[in-house]
C-alpha cells in the first residue's frame, strides 16, 4: 500500500491506497486515527487527483469528489458508504433517514456502525450524518473536526461551535 500526507486546515490527513484509487483517509486526531502499516511505502507523488480535490474542498472550491475509490468492507458497509455520497454538500441527515434510504428502516444502529467504519471520511461524507435529535454524534476524527467540516459546508447542524482551532 502506498501512502502520503496532505496538510489541511484540520491537520495532516493520511491518504493511502494503490497510488491511483484511495482506500484510506485517516484524521490526525480522534478515535479512528491510524498510522501507516509497516509494509506501506511512502510516495508523496501518489494520489495527485485526491490531493487536489481535497485541497479544493478545504478551500471551498469543490463540493463533489471524482477521485477513484477502493474502500474495503462488507456488502452492507459498502451500501451505506455508497448512500453517503448522495447526501448533498452542506446538508445533514439522521442515521434513521440514511437507514430508510437504503431500504433498512430498522437498521439505524447498524448504519451508525457502518458510518463509524467508513475508511474514506470527507470523500464519503459521514460527517453529514447526525443523531435523530439533531445532535452531532460520534465521529472518527473527533466532534471538533465534524463541526469544522459542517461549518465549512455551511450546514445548519454545525450549530454555534464555529470557532474551532486546529494545530
Amino acid at each position: 500500500m502506498l501512502y502520503t500526507y496532505l496538510q489541511t486546515p484540520i491537520g495532516a490527513l493520511l491518504l493511502a491506497g494503490d497510488g491511483h484509487a484511495l482506500s484510506r483517509i485517516s484524521f490526525p486526531t480522534g478515535s479512528r486515527m491510524m498510522a501507516p502499516g509497516p509494509d506501506w511505502q511512502r510516495d508523496d507523488a501518489a494520489f495527485i487527483l485526491a490531493r487536489q480535490e481535497l485541497t479544493d474542498y478545504f478551500n471551498g472550491k469543490l463540493r463533489a469528489f471524482t477521485v477513484p475509490l477502493a474502500p474495503a468492507g462488507t456488502p452492507f458497509q459498502i451500501q451505506v458508504w455508497t448512500a453517503l455520497r448522495a447526501i448533498p454538500y452542506g446538508e445533514t441527515i439522521t442515521y434513521g433517514t440514511l437507514a430508510r434510504r437504503i431500504g433498512r428502516p430498522t437498521a439505524s444502529r447498524a448504519v451508525g456502525a457502518a458510518n463509524g467504519a467508513n475508511p474514506l471520511p470527507i470523500i464519503l461524507p459521514c460527517h453529514r450524518v447526525i443523531g435523530g435529535t439533531g445532535a452531532l454524534t460520534g465521529f472518527g476524527g473527533g466532534l471538533p473536526t465534524k463541526t469544522w467540516l459542517l461549518t465549512l459546508e455551511g450546514a445548519a447542524a454545525a450549530g454555534s461551535q464555529t470557532e474551532l482551532a486546529f494545530a
